[in-house]
């Protein structure tokens, strides 16, 4: 199970929106058994089952993408301007790429679920969805 890499949030953004949906992006880090966690049990298959509108972002990359405005910038730039400094941290946005929940940081098997899912209404709520 796995999340696309994100390769122009623009786009990806705008796919969720015209579903008045949030764009959820999940900022990784190779190697990370959270971020492995949270791709696979979590974002992945709430992707395939549900629609779920989801990226990923790595943070060490050197891979290109758009911000949601369309400025060309790399994986690793766009963490660093978020202010992401832990993996995984799952970003909520809405129009214009503002975030519409609060930030899920960090990993919590016992708990995580029940965390996204409080999130994701939020979000939904913001976006009147």
């Amino acid at each position: 199970r796995e999340l696309p890499l994100s390769s122009s949030l623009q786009d990806e953004l705008a796919g969720a929106l015209a579903a008045r949906r949030p764009l959820l992006v999940m900022v990784s880090l190779h190697g990370c058994p959270w971020c492995k966690l949270v791709r696979e049990s979590y974002l992945a298959p709430m992707r395939e089952q549900e629609g779920l509108h989801a990226v990923q972002v790595d943070m060490q990359s050197s891979r290109a993408t758009r911000t949601p405005s369309g400025e060309a910038i790399t994986h690793g730039a766009l963490v660093r301007d978020w202010g992401v400094k832990i993996a995984p941290t799952v970003l909520f946005l809405g129009a214009n790429g503002k975030e519409v929940a609060e930030r899920l940081v960090g990993g919590s098997p016992d708990f995580y679920s029940a965390y996204l899912d409080q999130r994701l209404d939020q979000a939904r709520r913001v976006m009147g969805a």
